[in-house]
């Protein structure tokens, strides 16, 4: 979920599911009760429970960047005889699966349906970027024998929080002669690991006075990653300049056969290190990096592997850019998916601008993405009564945006009347919620660019505590009926 720019900070938003009446503390009548999930799982259902978060967890961990989810979801699709959409020849019919992917940063999968794709698909939409720090082109420099990276850092972030962590560094180096080298470093139990330091709290006085989001500029998210001058070589009789720094650099051309000139074409970014752990005695929750909006993503990844024979054509699209406004050719509002499904139709009803435009607006979406959970630390961020809990199931948002719902799709009541049959139609816990109190805050998901092609989409996903963190939390049985939704959308839309 992105942050709106306007505000000094973001909180994402909610809706309910309810069973009976009750009484709140204050003795007013409540006449829809949240189900926690956890109180109505058989057996079967907890083990299941446990093999989703066990492999949702495994993909956090190889996948903590867009190229990475990328190329981690080609490889599961193709397990399960997915075809890249370039290799196609002939006609497609139905039970083919076929992908396409921009720019390693976007992938879209899609089942063709027993149905004319004119009449529409059932796509569940996600986006895999997520808040972190970004490598400048020009960023090693060395400063009183100490030799860093320069730094921009990407999407919402509270900088502060960004500071004295162990950080890894993902991404590739693009050299001129097309040659592309994978880096990741801080990651493996033996590998080094990064840092961005602070000031030490005995010298910190005037720091400390500083708002929040002064406390830490962005210019000063810069990342140490080394102190050591590189050996003078026998004969020399000075110290070399920037020796730290020639140093940093002799260790990239020796792991990656990089010359500095080569940071101009790569794609570097900062992220925390560290893998995705079990949080709580319970082992009821997930902490790990990424989660907005991969725990929507791979959700979705898994109910598409997961459903066949399907009666409308199946769709999941994993988009890049969501954090900084969908924008970019591997964005939202890019044309990428447009001219997917446009070589859809011409492989399975035949070349058409009038079935692309109906095969888009007849279509049923699920723009996934996550909510704010209820933190009872900062209840006076959010209006209980539309809020969503840990352990409610998926979350459906009938709007987004900010202040009067300003850049907000805000769903059709007929709409959200077919999803909750859906959901019923499998037993699905599920809630219904908005992003804290309405002049506070506000966010927003890639659903009001999927609505321009007059199709119906509704925000739904999964209800996180201290999103855009380093570390995120999410409920194992909110992951759970995440994946449960999804499937019953595609199943049953």
């Amino acid at each position: 979920m992105v942050c709106n720019i306007y505000e000094k900070w973001c909180v994402p938003f909610s809706f309910l599911c309810y069973t009976k009446h009750s009484v709140d503390l204050k003795g007013e009548t409540n006449n829809m009760e949240r189900r926690n999930a956890w109180k109505i799982y058989t057996a079967d259902q907890l083990k299941e429970l446990d093999q989703i978060n066990s492999r949702y967890k495994v993909c956090l961990d190889e996948g903590k960047t867009e190229r990475e989810c990328v190329r981690l979801t080609v490889k599961e699709i193709e397990k399960k005889g997915y075809r890249n959409l370039k290799d196609i020849k002939g006609s497609l019919k139905a039970g083919d699966k076929v992908y396409a992917v921009c720019m390693g940063k976007s992938i879209a999968m899609f089942q063709i349906g027993k149905e004319p794709l004119e009449k529409g698909m059932n796509i569940l939409g996600a986006h895999i970027d997520s808040p972190r720090i970004d490598v400048k082109q020009n960023p090693l420099y060395e400063n009183e024998n100490l030799a860093y990276l320069d730094t921009h850092y990407y999407g919402g972030i509270k900088k502060y929080q960004w500071v004295t962590l162990p950080l890894a560094l993902h991404g590739v180096i693009v050299k001129t002669d097309g040659t592309v080298q994978k880096v990741n470093i801080g990651e493996k139990e033996d590998d080094p690991v990064f840092v961005v330091t602070d000031l030490l709290i005995h010298l910190a006085g005037k720091q400390m006075e500083k708002k929040a989001s002064a406390v830490i500029e962005g210019e000063k998210l810069d990342l140490l990653i080394g102190s050591r001058p590189l050996e003078k070589e026998e004969g020399l009789d000075e110290d070399e300049k920037d020796a730290v720094k020639a140093n940093v650099m002799k260790i990239l051309t020796d792991y990656y056969n990089m010359e500095e000139e080569d940071f101009l074409s790569a794609e570097l970014e900062i992220v925390p290190a560290g893998k995705a752990r079990d949080c709580g005695l319970d082992r009821s929750m997930i902490l790990a990096y990424g989660q907005d909006d991969r725990v929507c993503a791979f959700t979705s990844l898994f109910a598409m592997l997961d459903v066949e024979d399907v009666e409308r054509t199946s769709c999941c699209i994993l988009v890049d850019k969501e954090e900084i406004g969908s924008v970019g050719a591997t964005g939202m509002h890019s044309r990428f998916f447009e001219n997917v499904v446009a070589e859809l139709v011409a492989l399975t009803e035949g070349e058409s601008d009038l079935k692309v435009r109906r095969a888009l607006q007849n279509s049923k979406m699920l723009s996934s993405d996550v909510s704010a959970a209820y933190d009872p630390m900062y209840a006076e961020a959010f209006e209980k009564r539309s809020a969503a809990f840990f352990g409610r199931g998926l979350v459906f948002n009938k709007f987004t945006g900010a202040r009067g719902k300003s850049g907000s799709n805000d769903a059709n009541a007929e709409y959200l009347a077919e999803v909750r049959r859906a959901m019923n139609a499998e037993d699905v816990s599920y809630q219904f919620a908005e992003l804290g109190k309405v002049d506070l805050g506000g966010g927003g998901t890639i659903a009001y660019i999927m609505a321009n092609y007059g199709m119906e989409v509704i925000d739904s996903g999964v209800a996180v505590l201290s999103m855009h963190a380093p570390w995120e939390v999410t409920s194992k049985a909110d992951v759970y009926e995440a994946y449960r939704g999804y499937k019953s959308f595609l199943r049953n839309i």
